[in-house]
Order: C-alpha cells, then sequence, then structure tokens
C-alpha cells in the first residue's frame, strides 16, 4: 500500500485564531436582518447563512487530444428564514410538497463587506417573503384536511459550535494532469469497439461558512479529486454498453501513480470488448453473489434511502421501516452504520465524509441496525416520532433545502467465509435449487429505489459485469442487458451469508436535496433467490459508415 501524506484540512485552535473576517461579515448582517424580521408578521424565529467556495480545475482527453481544460472560481450562499416557531414552520412537508426557498445566490469572491451585506440583505428578504407566505398556505391546509400520523414538530435544538478550521490550497498541475490524460486516452484511438471514450480528471477545493442565530459559526471544508475512465460502444443488436473505472481521493497528490491508471484504462477496454461479444442476459430467478461494490450499491439503493428520516414523517411515502424501530429488519449476522467521520476504509478514500453537516451539526457515526435489529434513522434537525434530535445527516446541494441523507454506509458481518468458500456454498446452492446457473455480479454501475407510496416500492441496480456461474465446473460466462430488480423485505431475507473482505464504491447520491458525495461499503453477499430483468435496448444499428484510418498527414498520427 502507498504511502499516504497528512490529511489537507489544517486545525487550528481556536484560541490561536482569529474570527474570519467571511464570518463576521456574514454574522452582523445575519444579526441586522434577523432583529427586524422576528418582529415581523408572522414572525421568524431561526436564520442561517451558508456561504460556499468553490474552485475547480479539470482536464478532460480523448483519443491522444485534449478535449478540454477549465478552472474556475465562484462563490454562493444559501439562506434559510424559518418562520412561525419550532412546531409548526414554514418547512413543513404537506402530502409531498416539499419547501423550496434557496437559490445559491452568486457573491462576490473578495471579502467585500458592502457587496456582500447587500447581496444578503436583497436575498434573506426574498426567502422570508416566501417563507411567510408558505407558512400561511400550510395553516389554510391544516384547517382543510386531516392530520397526518407523525405530530412532532419541525425544527430541533442542537448545541451551538464554534470552529474555524482552514483548508490547504487546491494543488493540481494542469500541465501534468493534460500530459497523463492525452497518454492515457491514446489507449483507445486504435480500438475499434470504441465508439467513444474519455479520461477526465478533476480537482476540487471547497471552503463552507456557517453561521446562524443559534449561535453557531463555523468555517470548515474540504479537497475533492477523481479520474474517471469511460468508453461506450454498441453491440450488433443495437444494445448501448459502456465501462469505466474512477479513483477518489481526499487531495490530488493521492490519487494513483500513472502505472496504475495505465492498468485501469486497458482493463476498460478489455470490459467493454468482451462485453460487445457476450451473449444477452435472460429472465432469471436464483441465487447469486454480489461482490462487495455491487453489494454496497444494494444496500445504498434499498435499505440507505428507506431509513432516511424526513421520509418516515412524509406521508407520501412508502415508510417501509417507520414502525419498525426495535425490529428485525436484516439477518442477525448483518450491522449496518453511517459514519461520516470515516476518511478511509480498507485502504480506499470515502467520498461520503464530512466535518459537520450543512447544518452545522457535528458529524457522527450512527448505528443504523446491530445484529439484524433496526435502531436508528438518518436525521437532520426536522424531528420525527421517537427521534426529536439531529444525528448530524443534514445534506444538501448547493440551492437545494437541506433533508437527511445517508454519508458513508459500512456494512458489517458476523458470518463471513473467504472469497473461495463463498463461491462453493453459491455452487451448493444452485445444485440445491437445481437452477441451470447461478450469478456473479461484478461491478454494477448504479440505480434507483422507488420510496413513494404511489410507486411499487421497488428497486433497480444496473449491473455491468454479470457472469452465469455453473455447478458442473463449466467456465463462468459473461453475459449482457440484465437489472437486478425487486422489492427491500423479500431481498433482505434472501441474504444467506458474506465474504470476509470489504470494498467500495464512492460515487455522488441524488435524491430531493440534489447530489451529495457518497460511499457505501460491504463484502461481497450469497443471496439464495436474486431477480433479473431484461434491459431496455436501442432499436439504433451500430455505425453504418466505415471507421475513418489514422492519418499521417502534417506528421500527425
Amino acid at each position: 500500500m502507498r504511502s499516504l501524506p497528512l490529511f489537507a484540512v489544517l486545525l487550528i485552535p481556536d484560541s490561536l485564531r482569529a474570527q474570519p473576517k467571511a464570518v463576521q461579515i456574514l454574522d452582523e448582517e445575519m444579526n441586522r436582518n434577523f432583529a427586524q424580521l422576528k418582529k415581523a408578521d408572522p414572525p421568524a424565529y431561526f436564520l442561517s447563512y451558508e456561504m460556499q467556495e468553490q474552485e475547480a480545475q479539470s482536464v478532460t482527453a480523448t483519443l491522444g487530444t485534449l478535449q478540454g481544460s477549465n478552472a474556475s472560481q465562484s462563490r454562493n450562499v444559501d439562506i434559510s428564514v424559518r418562520v412561525g416557531d419550532a412546531k409548526l414552520d414554514n418547512y413543513r412537508q404537506i402530502r409531498g410538497d416539499r419547501p423550496q426557498f434557496a437559490g445559491a445566490v452568486s457573491l462576490p469572491l473578495d471579502d467585500e463587506a458592502n457587496a456582500l451585506r447587500r447581496r444578503l440583505w436583497l436575498e434573506t428578504d426574498r426567502v422570508y417573503r416566501a417563507g411567510a407566505q408558505r407558512l400561511i398556505n400550510i395553516k389554510t391546509n391544516q384547517q382543510m384536511k386531516l392530520e397526518g400520523d407523525d405530530k412532532s414538530g419541525d425544527f430541533s435544538p442542537v448545541p451551538v459550535v464554534v470552529k474555524y478550521e482552514t483548508v490547504g490550497p487546491l494543488k493540481f498541475d494542469t500541465r501534468l494532469w493534460q500530459e497523463r490524460a492525452r497518454k492515457w486516452s491514446q489507449y483507445f484511438a486504435d480500438k475499434p469497439e470504441v465508439l467513444a471514450s474519455s479520461v477526465v480528471v478533476v480537482g476540487q477545493r471547497e471552503l463552507k461558512t456557517f453561521v446562524n442565530t443559534d449561535g453557531t459559526k463555523l468555517q470548515y471544508g474540504r479537497l475533492f479529486a477523481r479520474i474517471i475512465i469511460s468508453a461506450r460502444g454498441k453491440a450488433g443488436d443495437g444494445m448501448n454498453l459502456s465501462a469505466s473505472e474512477t479513483f477518489e481521493a481526499e487531495d490530488p497528490s493521492r490519487l494513483p501513480d500513472e502505472k496504475l491508471v495505465q492498468q485501469a484504462v486497458e482493463k476498460v477496454h478489455k470490459k467493454l470488448a468482451a462485453l460487445l461479444k457476450a451473449p444477452l442476459a435472460e429472465p432469471f430467478t436464483g441465487p447469486a453473489i454480489l461482490s462487495g461494490k455491487a453489494a454496497g450499491v444494494f444496500f445504498h439503493e434499498i435499505f440507505g434511502h428507506r431509513i432516511e428520516g424526513h421520509r418516515q414523517k412524509d406521508e407520501t411515502e412508502g415508510q417501509t421501516f417507520t414502525k419498525m424501530v426495535g425490529q428485525k429488519i436484516l439477518p442477525d449476522f448483518l450491522s449496518v452504520k453511517m459514519d461520516p467521520t470515516l476518511h478511509q476504509l480498507a485502504g480506499v478514500d470515502l467520498y461520503g465524509w464530512y466535518d459537520y453537516d450543512d447544518e452545522g451539526v457535528k458529524a457522527r457515526p450512527v448505528s443504523v441496525v446491530k445484529s439484524g435489529i433496526l435502531e436508528n434513522f438518518l436525521m437532520s434537525r426536522s424531528p420525527i416520532n421517537g427521534f426529536p434530535e439531529s444525528n448530524g445527516h443534514g445534506r444538501k446541494q448547493l440551492g437545494a433545502e437541506v433533508v437527511s441523507r445517508q454519508s458513508n454506509l459500512v456494512v458489517e458481518s458476523s458470518k463471513s467465509v473467504t472469497n473461495a468458500a463463498l463461491r462453493n456454498e453459491l455452487i451448493a446452492e444452485i445444485k440445491k435449487q437445481n437452477k441451470p446457473y447461478g450469478l456473479y455480479f461484478e461491478e454494477v454501475s448504479s440505480g434507483f429505489t422507488v420510496t413513494s407510496r404511489r410507486g411499487l416500492q421497488g428497486f433497480q441496480v444496473a449491473p455491468v459485469m454479470v457472469y452465469k456461474v455453473f455447478a458442473d465446473g463449466r467456465p463462468d460466462q459473461l453475459i449482457r442487458g440484465s437489472d437486478i430488480v425487486g422489492t427491500p423485505l423479500t431481498s433482505f431475507a434472501k441474504i444467506a451469508m458474506t465474504s470476509n473482505d470489504t470494498t467500495v464504491f464512492n460515487g455522488y447520491c441524488g435524491a430531493e436535496s440534489g447530489q451529495v458525495p457518497v460511499s457505501a461499503s460491504a463484502p461481497a453477499l450469497l443471496v439464495t433467490e436474486i431477480e433479473v430483468s431484461l434491459r431496455e435496448r436501442s432499436q439504433e444499428r451500430p455505425p453504418f459508415l466505415e471507421r475513418p484510418k489514422a492519418s499521417t498527414i502534417s506528421g500527425v498520427l
């Protein structure tokens, strides 16, 4: 394992650090506006400003040429004004009607007080007016319709925190990454199977300044870095196929070396070429193994979204687990936690870590399931029955409103065997069920789930590399065009055992509050029954025109 440098977030004791100027400006303007708003009709009882500064640099290359090289810097603010009181305010969700007041208003990049205050003043006025109108609508709605089952309030108290952290500079050697991206992308240039391909390298620095009328004052942030290698092709029957590899790190300096990335590029091509030759999948129900990455996405989709706190209160949600606290929902050998304080697991940098959530609440690990028993939900400052406090999982994308969201999901098992033994158990299960084969899901790309009552309460996970496993010793056979489908409670009941190692899936999760970075970590799972359906495919044939040949004009290959 390669040696890792120190984290880029430098912690300085508050006693040795003066209040940052940005904190001072935001705090003063917030208090000035709040003094007037709490006397308004209806009155505001809470105000917060979250200013986010982003610096990003990226390089994109394809077929050995530079396709883009960008640098950007921005500063935006989201403002939250709560009107009414903590028992009933303008953020209450009424049967699927979700509030939207934030707007990611652009701010000057410099800490120039007058310019910042003017934008804050105007935006605060706008958000208050919208919030006041919505509170009136909510009260009218309550008079006309039945009250929901959850009669908890709309906002919970949290400890006041004052903390100032600084984030090291984004050290992104643009020329170096351009050279490497060109080199890596060149590999696809003479591969006839590849219709389109790219190598993207991204570095990002994020600094957040947060103040609220409770007294919390924070400045904190982090660095991101990512390499994305992708290639796309089209099978003879029209099916669009793709393969990819990604690397994530806290800092560009922690991304892998050239050799490892080159190996990943070659792996992407091999996967795509194999998929293009693979036979189509067929509808199937039977035993299977999900690799650790596939299992992580599986849990993120079918479980993680259903234990987000706001879904337990929303009458339009399916509320699969709302009344199951203290009950068994998973096999007793499985436990699940969400831990945004984890920076690394199994030698991999995790994407879902943070120091404070987007409501200024200190991040902390949450035991969600212990030995199969449901213990907790993921909570923002919006309380629900039995869970009156936040546990640091109020998250959002810039310009969206906070709801409870996942962070670093970690599945742990007390019934584990080696990968070889797990495969033997799969073969035994195939024979026991008298199935022609079982399945091994090596890699998945994404997934989605339906949690609303109007939906089917189902989920779908999109595998990339799926193999038929035969009990008679024949080599595994790669197939294409299958999706994992099912419903949560039925699927959980089919988990039989796990492997004894853990792998990590990093990515972004999209939901009501936008895109947030997350990770999902799990051992491989043996399930006695899983259902796959056929994926929709395009009716367009591969390109009719012959592929252009390499040119030597002007000495260019």
